[in-house]
């Protein structure tokens, strides 16, 4: 499936096949994919959490609002940051030239260093980033999705022991879909999204 058909079929569907498993390497694809996305400064502080065990997944849906996607989906994988990546740089740019580095890596610290909010900013936007590019990579190998929100955060991460300097984004679900989803309810128009040069 080329890229510009996945983007118009991928939908958020909630109904799956609790059967179906994605092999290893389908896994290992589709997380590979995900490692492509890009992040600010290269800092790749994305985490990919896997949720597999049936009963942690049951844990999870009972603070989900019992969406059944999260225990019947093939997969959950739960978007995470470490805020603290931008903290050790150098390994970000090791394999860059030596001029390149000397630019690069003091820049990351002055513009995290101290500032919260572009911290998680950050975060928030690079999950987002790696997040499509897992709903396209799956849609273009045969799977449906479904992101989420809809869940409490903190006991979520209390049951997958996030440590304290990372922070959750939102969850998607992947597998085999078995109802399709709505058509879209209510699309916006391209005048009113698309705005040039000034509003």
């Amino acid at each position: 499936m080329d890229t510009l058909t996945a983007i118009k079929a991928r939908r958020a569907v909630k109904h799956y096949d609790p059967e179906h498993r994605l092999t290893e390497e389908e896994e290992r694809t589709l997380l590979d994919a995900a490692m492509q996305s890009p992040t600010a400064f290269n800092i790749q502080h994305w985490r990919f959490v896997l949720v597999k065990d049936p009963a942690l997944r049951q844990q999870i849906r009972e603070v989900a609002w019992d969406q059944a996607q999260v225990t019947d989906a093939s997969l959950l994988i739960i978007m995470t940051a470490n805020k603290d990546a931008w903290k050790t740089p150098e390994r970000y740019w090791a394999g860059a030239p030596q001029p390149v580095q000397d630019i690069l890596v003091p820049a990351i610290d002055g513009y995290y260093n101290g500032k919260d909010q572009v911290q998680r900013d950050e975060c928030m936007r690079s999950c987002g980033m790696a997040g499509q590019t897992i709903m396209l990579a799956a849609k273009a190998m045969g799977y449906d999705t479904c992101p989420m929100d809809g869940f409490d955060f903190d006991a979520v991460a209390k049951l997958i022991k996030l440590p304290d300097d990372h922070i959750i984004s939102f969850m998607i679900a992947v597998g085999k879909g078995t109802k399709e989803a709505w058509a879209k309810p209510g699309q916006l128009g391209y005048e009113e999204v698309v705005i040039e040069d000034t509003f």
